[in-house]
């Protein structure tokens, strides 16, 4: 006979497993989309479809387009860190070309420039990702600018004055191994790459941000060029597309600020204005807010006002009866039910607004332990719950206003009506 438990349990577990492989494979996808196929699409362009007179021409337009979308961007978007990454690549680049081009990265002073810069590249890069964001117009955004600059006179100080002895040190060869005889990067500047990768990895495993995933393949991509067997055209491409990749992140990263918002995890009012334009012609909107919010935010602090919004987002998202939550912005939320009459609508408004008068807000005391007590009753009795209620106003399209727009209009004033009559109720 089939135990039921048994089975119910190796269910879940299964029903579990699929959900950690498809968070794996979101995971993985959103980390080789789109900076991971540009690469490869740069890589299999260069050494298998790239016509030899295309090369040439390429050459010509590429990296200037590149450099220029890379600062209107960074100072259209205020990215200062997008302008230094382009600069430093533009920089390295004309170097390499100037000093090391073709094979002189393997003699004299191209060498020592080739090998100097196979350092300072990766370690630029790691440093910019993780410097924030303070505006390329400000004192404190400025300041990399002079510490790109002022590498350039101490790698020219290197090259006049060989009799230091400095050079060597460039290409010093910690391990005797034959396979880095077949790469022309010196062991110091492998050794600084491998953990310019491991930072890299590290740093979009805890954020998942396109930012950070643009910063491992413009690393990806500048590797690629130095390994090349010499430098010229080729390696122009591979770091004009590794400011490319850069460029890309930044405006996904401004795209998902526009439609998303961070503090609540939910579509923001550009996604609400852009969802709502594509509706049938029937559909209801609800709009919600909390009750006295700016009361509990300035007697509790904006910590606990922040959490009170997650938590009436994390209401939000449950909602049932096919409606899709917004953040409308500040403590106004406003929710879409396409196809429902707002007739339709009211038993699922009802359930979320007494989940959430019964849920209440707990503040968490500061002199909390650090670990989990034995006795849960005694934490939980010196615990100060919080009564939170929010108002709900809905409309429906109909004949008299056709307008999407005029539908959220018509939900708002309906919110009105609910928090004039006393607030904790739906008006529609």
């Amino acid at each position: 006979m089939i135990n039921p438990v048994k089975l119910h349990i190796g269910t879940n577990s299964k029903f579990l497993s699929f959900k950690v492989r498809i968070s794996f494979l979101k995971t993985l996808f959103s980390f080789l989309i789109p900076g991971g196929l540009f690469v490869l699409g740069v890589v299999i362009l260069l050494h298998r479809g790239m016509p030899t007179l295309a090369l040439p021409m390429l050459v010509r337009i590429y990296p200037y387009v590149v450099l220029s979308a890379g600062i209107w961007f960074g100072w259209r978007f205020n990215r200062s860190r997008l302008i230094f990454v382009i600069l430093v690549l533009a920089l390295v680049d004309r170097s390499l070309l100037i000093f090391a081009g073709e094979n002189a990265a393997s003699v004299g002073v191209g060498h020592i420039v080739y090998n100097a810069i196979s350092i300072l590249l990766p370690l630029n890069l790691v440093v910019l990702s993780l410097m924030k964001e303070r505006g390329f117009m400000t004192w404190h955004g400025k300041w990399p600018l002079g510490l790109i600059l002022l590498q350039v006179p101490v790698v020219a100080l290197i090259c006049a004055f060989q009799k230091w002895g400095l050079s060597p040190y460039l290409e010093y060869s910690f391990i005797e191994l034959p396979l880095f005889n077949l790469i022309p990067l010196g062991q110091p500047a492998l050794a600084v790459f491998g953990v310019a990768f491991f930072i890299l990895i590290v740093r979009y495993i805890q954020h998942r941000g396109s930012i950070e995933c643009g910063f491992f393949w413009t690393l990806v991509s500048s590797f690629f060029a130095l390994t090349l067997d010499k430098i010229g055209p080729m390696s122009t491409i591979y770091f004009s597309t590794a400011g490319l990749v850069l460029i890309i992140s930044v405006i996904e990263t401004s795209f998902s600020f526009a439609f998303h918002d961070d503090l609540t995890d939910l579509p923001a009012r550009r996604a609400l204005n852009e969802t709502i334009s594509k509706l049938g012609r029937h559909f209801t909107v609800a709009m919600v807010d909390i009750d006295f919010f700016k009361k509990l935010s300035d007697r509790y602090g904006q910590l606990v006002g922040d959490q009170i919004l997650r938590m009436i987002s994390s209401k939000l998202k449950k909602i049932t009866g096919g409606g899709t939550a917004f953040r409308y912005g500040g403590q106004k939320f406003a929710v879409i039910f396409p196809g429902r009459f707002v007739d339709e609508t009211i038993p699922h408004l009802e359930s979320l607004r007494k989940g959430v008068e019964i849920h209440g807000f707990i503040l968490r005391n500061r002199k909390r332990p650090g670990k989990k007590p034995e006795n849960l009753e005694t934490v939980r009795a010196s615990q100060k719950r919080v009564s939170i209620t929010i108002s709900i106003g809905a409309a429906e399209r109909e004949e008299s206003h056709l307008e999407p727009k005029q539908v959220v209009k018509e939900a708002d004033k309906a919110l009105y009506l609910a928090q004039k009559a006393g607030r904790n109720q739906i008006s529609f």
